[in-house]
């Protein structure tokens, strides 16, 4: 399925600005295409925010380290990432993250999904303002689907691409694989104010799993977004708190993988 093109009814004039019966509408209208998708539910969306709150974000995304952010070093794990917390950042940067943990995105996200009783994260474990480097990448995984502070179902993910000017020779695309990790069923190439939603259920394998090509003064952005949502009974103890990342098949051939995995994991 070819992105569709449409935009979240928020903007940026006078202030922040988000129109709660106009973003059910959207989500409904484009329902049965995320429920329809495979390998799994999902859906991309291009032009998904306005024109000037797209780039008063990227204009505020933090060029020098911020307090507390995670960088990872961590091979197949996540290699030359860096993770902010948008707790750390500007007011600014705050309050667009605010929105988006709002009741008009939640309305969006439930009518476009069919799950009720969308959680957000205030704490935004793992998630935020991620940003990878030349020659990073992220291996292929399925999320953790516990967070085991709020105690709550992860349920759905929201990347938003802040990359202008990206080229397809520079890579990153997100891979969708199928359940049995035999084939990559879909590439998704980071392009700018392109947004990805998707189910994180246990088998919703993605990354972007071959290093960058960029000119080391590029590097791939985005924003990251994770919903939940409460469970009737008691959650399950078996439920995974951790991601759960998967070999594709090549990866599965190398001697190199096998060995990195084995000095990460003594690290």
């Amino acid at each position: 399925m070819a992105p569709i093109t449409q935009t979240l009814p928020m903007t940026l004039s006078p202030a922040l600005d988000f129109d709660q019966k106009a973003a059910s509408e959207l989500g409904t209208s484009l329902s049965s295409l995320y429920v329809q998708a495979t390998p799994f539910a999902h859906i991309v969306i291009d032009d998904f925010l306005q024109d000037e709150l797209i780039a008063s974000i990227c204009s505020h995304f933090p060029v020098e380290p911020t307090h507390n952010e995670t960088l990872y070093e961590r091979g197949y794990k996540g290699q030359r990432k860096r993770q902010i917390s948008p707790n750390e950042c500007d007011p600014y940067l705050k309050s667009v993250f605010n929105a988006f943990n709002s009741a008009p995105m939640l309305q969006f996200l439930e009518h476009l999904t069919g799950i009720d009783g969308l959680i957000p994260d205030p704490y935004f474990t793992g998630g935020g303002l991620h940003e990878t480097k030349s020659g990073g990448y992220l291996g292929v995984h399925s999320d953790f689907r516990l967070n085991k502070k709020l105690n709550i179902e992860r349920r759905l993910n929201i990347i938003i691409y802040l990359n202008e000017n990206w080229q397809e020779a520079y890579g990153g695309n997100l891979e969708l694989w199928d359940p049995g990790m035999k084939t990559c069923l879909k590439k998704v190439l980071p392009v700018y104010n392109r947004c990805v939603i998707f189910n994180t259920d246990k088998d919703s394998n993605h990354g972007h799993p071959e290093p960058l090509t960029t000119p080391e003064h590029i590097t791939r952005k985005s924003i990251a977004l994770y919903y939940y949502t409460a469970s009737a009974g008691a959650i399950d103890p078996a439920q995974r708190n951790k991601t759960h990342y998967k070999p594709r098949p090549k990866d599965r051939l190398s001697l190199k993988y096998y060995i990195n995995k084995l000095l990460k994991k003594k690290n």
